[in-house]
């Protein structure tokens, strides 16, 4: 066998088995993989989110093995695991005397900063290249806005449309005559037993998996995690092959109904016509590229509306890339932000679903059920609700972090600090998302038998949403009155009485320091 003359790390969210790295065997080069516990307790994860990273991981290996490429994979128990990247990759290299280490380039802060500073200090010489994934490089987003006040998601979207030719016609004009149709895709929706007999949600056709063992090894090895492991019945893609059986299914399936139900929620449907491939794509399963263009085809054949194939082309080209530029453009530090200073502790039930809230009963609930909750879901149910309660945005951060099976940082911290929680001042979204109780009944059947009255403020029986709702308006009146989209909703407050308002701001004081007890 050829010496080592080169070892190249794999990350768990680097698992693309169409890399140039792979285009060829090449017996000098030994890739490395390694569950380590830096990486499962620099947050407290999800159970499910620890076990799919491993066992893709697992399978990844599996895979670069069977095609003839060397591979040394470090578990969570071997004896001779540092559980720390660099230490690692040094000890492998000691002992198979190379001296050269390639990495792709990580999409987190903290991995970079990492790898950069060991770089720096230790004697292998080691270098880095492009994961390939992404449709955009990392500061594209602050070159395309340098010099501007403001940065629109729908502008970067735009540009992408054309630099990318996607939903475009033979003019380049946007198919369908505009480029967003977000407008006709605010349908709730009743079941194929409600009023309008709306389409029953996909069976879930993904295969099951039994990991009890490598779960057992996880708890064994004292990784902490949090929420249901489902390790008997997995259901996440552990490879490509199973992500494109799931793509498949989806674009069949749910993509049809996708664009009129995606801000949707239901108590008898946890996914509705959502995709479920955000896991996939984000370790690199698939390509945003193709899964772009498949879109297009199912359009193109009349297997989907415009509506639908925009509205989900729009979330991965627009907001997926969009949010990964702001994450670049604005580390370190994006993580610190807490522009409205709110310092309130997380509630106790976000770690066990049990509220007298439905609505978060439900949404939190499924969270720890699938790790996985749909976009609403995170963002006008659980975040909306840490926002109206002033909950710090550092522990918002952290659990919107470990709770889901998708989240990566230069996804979620945007996401969840900028855009749910506002702690930005506004940098990524031009308003705090937070709504009444009436949004949500509007969207869901929540309110439906709910402990809490959906139309009340003040009371016992009051939704705490709508006082809170008031309250966050009236305590930050003196940063947003100014916002230009907020102009009716500061109209409705100062129409109110004195009497009203200070019962409000009582109420809304009761609910915060009495969080845990909803």
């Amino acid at each position: 066998m050829k010496p080592t003359t080169c070892l190249r790390l794999i990350l768990g969210d680097q698992l693309n088995p169409q890399h140039s790295w792979f285009a060829r065997v090449d017996e000098g080069v030994v890739y490395v993989l390694m569950e380590v516990r830096s990486e499962t307790d620099y947050v407290r994860h999800h159970a499910q989110k620890v076990i799919a990273i491993f066992a893709a991981m697992r399978d990844f290996a599996t895979q670069l093995s069977a095609n003839g490429h060397r591979v040394h994979y470090i578990a969570i128990d071997d004896a001779d695991n540092l559980h720390h990247i660099p230490h690692n990759l040094e000890s492998v290299a000691q002992r198979m005397g190379c001296t050269q280490v390639q990495c792709q380039l990580p999409d987190e802060w903290r991995l970079d900063s990492l790898l950069r500073a060991w770089q720096h200090d230790t004697p292998l010489q080691v270098t880095s290249v492009s994961s390939e994934h992404f449709l955009s490089e990392r500061l594209d987003v602050q070159d395309q806005f340098a010099g501007k006040k403001s940065w629109l998601m729908e502008t970067f979207y735009r540009a992408m449309r054309l630099k990318h030719a996607v939903l475009l016609d033979e003019s380049r004009k946007p198919v369908g005559g505009q480029w967003n149709f977000d407008a006709d895709n605010r349908n709730a929706w009743q079941g194929p037993s409600g009023k309008r007999a709306d389409p029953p949600e996909p069976i879930d056709t993904r295969p099951t998996h039994d990991h009890s063992v490598l779960w057992n090894t996880i708890q064994a090895s004292g990784v902490q995690t949090f929420g249901h492991a489902q390790a008997q019945a997995f259901r996440w893609p552990l490879n490509r092959a199973q992500a494109l059986a799931q793509l498949d299914d989806f674009m069949r399936d749910a993509l049809p109904n996708f664009g009129r139900y995606q801000d949707a929620m239901h108590t008898d449907a946890w996914r509705l016509f959502h995709a479920l491939l955000s896991f996939a794509l984000n370790v690199k399963m698939l390509s945003p590229l193709e899964v772009i263009r498949r879109a297009e085809q199912a359009l193109a054949s009349g297997d989907a509306p415009i509506e639908a194939v925009e509205g989900f082309v729009r979330q991965i080209l627009g907001w997926r890339e969009y949010v990964r530029g702001v994450y670049w453009a604005n580390m370190p530090g994006y993580d610190e932000h807490n522009a409205l200073a709110h310092s309130t502790d997380l509630p106790k039930w976000f770690w066990t679903g049990q509220t007298r809230m439905r609505c978060m009963q439900h949404a939190i609930g499924q969270s720890l059920e699938h790790a996985y909750a749909h976009h609403i879901q995170r963002l006008m149910v659980i975040g909306n609700f840490a926002l109206l309660a002033g909950v710090s945005p550092q522990q918002v951060h952290q659990w919107y972090l470990g709770v889901y099976i998708d989240a990566f940082e230069w996804v979620e911290l945007p996401n969840t600090l900028g855009m749910s929680q506002y702690a930005d001042g506004g940098l990524l979204a031009t308003k705090p998302y937070v709504s009444s109780a009436a949004y949500i009944d509007r969207m869901s059947n929540y309110c439906t038998s709910c402990h809490y009255n959906k139309a009340e403020k003040l009371g016992d029986a009051a939704c705490p949403f709508n006082a809170l709702y008031w309250d966050f308006f009236d305590r930050h009146q003196a940063r947003l009155q100014g916002n230009f989209r907020l102009g009716m909703v500061y109209k409705n407050l100062h129409r109110m009485s004195d009497e009203q308002r200070t019962a409000i701001q009582h109420k809304a004081q009761a609910l915060r320091a009495n969080l845990d007890d909803l």
